[in-house]
C-alpha cells in the first residue's frame, strides 16, 4: 500500500462522505479535525459511509500519474474469460485489457494498478473505522453493526485482492509514517483474515428482514455468510462452503423473482433475490474526472454508432451456444442482430458500425435512463449485482456434489431452471435422477455459465474450479498453470514497498 493511502482515506473521512441511494444520503462533516471527529453515532455512521464510497470508484486518478485508469469486475471476470472478448474499437483501444485478455498483460499495467489503489483505499477506510468507532459513546447496537459492516466491506477488498493477486500486503490498521512498506502476507493468511472478519460480521449484521427500504444496499448477514460461503470455496473447503451457502437458502431471507427478466431492469435493483448490490444513480452529476455515484458499466457495454456507447465486454459464440434451445435467459442476458436495443433502435451491424454480432442485455441502459444533467458517461443508473441467490444456490449446489448430496444438487439447479423457463415447461427440462458423478457436476457448471452470463464470475469461476487452463487453452488463450490464475503485482507497488513486495512468478 503506497503511503499516500493511508493519508487520503483519512482526509477523506475528515471532510466527505458520499456515496449513492437513499441510505448514503449522509450530511457532510466540512471542518471536521480527527480529534473532534469521532464524537456521537452520526460521526461513526458517516465513517462506515465512506467505507463504501470506493466500491463505486470505477475509474480512478491513479496516484502519482495524473492518469485515469478503470477498473471492473467484468474486466476480468468476462474479458479474460472465454465468455467475452474485449470489444472496443479495436485492439488499440483499451490496449491493456487486450494484453490480459490473451494472457499477455504485465505488471505495469494501470488497470491492475488501479485495482490495488482502489481496494487499499476502502482497506483503509475501514481500517481508521474500526479503529475509532469503539470509542465513541453512542448505542451499543448501532456501534456493533457499524464495525460489522466495516469488517463486511475490508473482506469483500481483501477477496478481490486475493483472488487477483494472491498474497497481499495484510494492513489491519491506520499505519505510522514508519510501517507504510509492508511486505506480502501469504494467500492464506489473507484468506484467514476474511473468514474472521467474516464471521464476525455475520453475528451483528442485520437480515434482510429487519431493515427499512432506505437501508438495502447495505451488508447484511446474508452478504456476510454468501461472501463467507464463496471464500471457503475457493479454497475447496466444501463442507463448510455447503453450510454457508445453505444457511442463507434456506433462511427464507430472500427469494427468486418469478421472472428472470425483472432482475436486471432498474425496478428489479434489490429485488427480492439480490443478496449484496453496489449502489449506482443517475442523478449526481458526476464527470470523468469526479465520478461521484454513477456507473460507466452502461456506456462501456453498450454498442456504438447509433447506441452511443464503447462497446466493450462483447460476448462469444461459445457462450451463446451454451444455452439450450428456446432458454429464455438468452435473450433477456444477450442482444443479437436484429433484436431492439430498448430505446435506442434495432441492432443491426450498420447501425453499430463493428461487426460485433452480440452485446451484452443485463447492463443496456435506455436512453431515456440518461442523466438528465452532467455528463451522462459516468452516471449510468444501474446497480452492480454482486451477489445473486441464484449464485448462492448454484454454490450449493456445487458444495452439494463434493459432500456427495446428489438430491440438493438437483434441487438447486432445478430450481434455478424452473424460474428461468417461467412456467414454459416445453423448455429446460429438470435434471433428474439419471444424471450422476461427473455428468451431474458438469449441470452445475452449465447452469452456473448460463445463468451468470456477463456478471464477471466466469474466468474466476474456473480458477477456483481448477479448469482454467485446459479450457482457456483451448480457446486460443496464452494461458500458463501456475502463472495464469493470477495477475501481475503493480510494478508500482514493489517499487514503493522498497522491494518487500515481490512479484508472481512468471510475470
Amino acid at each position: 500500500m503506497n503511503k499516500l493511502t493511508t493519508v487520503f482515506a483519512l482526509l477523506s473521512l475528515l471532510i466527505f462522505s458520499t456515496c449513492s441511494k437513499d441510505f448514503l444520503e449522509v450530511e457532510p462533516l466540512v471542518g471536521s479535525t480527527e480529534v473532534n471527529y469521532y464524537q456521537n453515532g452520526n460521526d461513526a455512521e458517516a465513517a462506515i459511509i465512506a467505507c463504501y464510497n470506493p466500491l463505486q470508484q470505477e475509474v480512478t486518478n491513479i496516484q502519482g500519474s495524473g492518469q485515469l485508469a478503470p477498473h471492473f469486475r467484468w474486466y476480468f471476470g468476462d474479458v479474460c474469460s472465454d465468455d467475452s472478448e474485449k470489444g472496443g474499437s479495436g485492439d488499440g483501444d483499451e490496449p491493456e485489457l487486450f494484453q490480459f485478455e490473451n494472457f499477455n498483460g504485465t505488471a505495469n499495467s494501470k488497470i491492475i494498478l488501479a485495482e490495488w489503489q482502489v481496494a487499499y483505499k476502502a482497506i483503509a477506510y475501514c481500517n481508521i473505522a474500526l479503529d475509532k468507532i469503539p470509542e465513541i459513546d453512542m448505542d451499543e447496537d448501532d456501534k456493533n453493526r457499524f464495525l460489522a459492516e466495516a469488517k463486511f466491506i475490508r473482506a469483500y477488498n481483501y477477496y478481490t485482492l486475493v483472488t487477483m493477486f494472491g498474497g497481499v500486503p495484510l494492513i489491519t490498521e491506520a499505519l505510522s509514517p514508519s510501517e507504510y512498506q509492508q511486505p506480502r502476507a501469504s494467500a492464506n493468511e489473507i484468506w484467514n483474515l476474511i473468514q474472521t472478519d467474516l464471521i464476525e460480521a455475520r453475528n451483528d449484521l442485520p437480515r434482510r428482514s429487519s431493515i427499512s427500504v432506505s437501508q438495502l444496499g447495505r451488508a447484511t448477514w446474508g452478504a456476510a455468510t454468501s461472501l463467507l460461503a464463496k471464500a471457503y470455496a475457493y479454497q475447496n473447503n466444501w463442507g463448510l462452503t455447503y453450510d454457508m451457502a445453505g444457511e442463507v437458502v434456506l433462511s427464507n431471507e430472500y427469494f427468486l423473482d418469478p421472472n428472470f427478466s425483472n432482475i436486471f431492469t432498474l425496478a428489479g435493483e434489490n429485488g427480492s433475490g439480490s443478496i449484496f448490490e453496489i449502489q449506482y444513480m443517475n442523478a449526481s452529476g458526476g464527470n470523468w474526472g469526479n465520478q461521484l455515484e454513477g456507473t460507466f458499466t452502461n456506456i462501456f457495454q453498450r454498442a456504438r454508432g447509433n447506441f452511443n456507447g464503447f462497446g466493450f465486454n462483447i460476448p462469444k459464440e461459445g457462450l451463446v451456444s451454451e444455452f439450450e434451445n428456446n432458454d429464455p435467459r438468452l435473450s433477456l442476458s444477450i442482444f443479437r442482430e436484429g433484436d431492439v436495443m430498448g430505446d435506442r433502435g434495432v441492432f443491426t451491424l450498420e447501425a453499430t458500425g463493428f461487426s460485433y454480432n452480440y452485446y451484452n442485455r443485463k447492463y443496456f441502459s435506455n436512453n431515456a435512463d440518461d442523466a438528465s444533467f452532467g455528463d451522462p458517461a459516468p452516471n449510468g443508473p444501474s446497480n452492480d449485482r454482486v451477489i445473486r441467490l441464484a449464485d448462492v444456490m448454484l454454490l450449493y449446489a456445487e458444495a452439494a456434489w463434493h459432500t456427495g448430496d446428489n438430491l440438493t444438487v438437483r434441487n438447486m439447479v432445478n430450481l434455478v431452471r424452473e424460474r428461468a423457463r417461467g412456467g414454459n415447461n416445453s423448455v429446460l427440462p429438470d435434471v433428474n435422477g439419471q444424471v450422476m458423478g461427473d455428468a451431474l457436476l458438469d449441470r452445475v457448471y452449465h447452469e452456473r455459465r448460463v445463468e451468470l452470463a456477463m456478471e464477471g464470475h466466469r474466468f474466476f469461476d474456473l480458477v477456483r474450479q481448477g479448469r482454467a487452463g485446459d479450457i482457456l487453452r483451448a480457446q486460443g488463450a496464452n494461458f500458463v498453470d501456475g502463472v495464469h490464475e493470477i495477475f501481475p503485482i503493480p510494478a508500482a507497488e514493489i517499487t514503493l514497498s522498497g522491494g518487500d513486495v515481490t512479484q508472481n512468478p512468471g510475470y
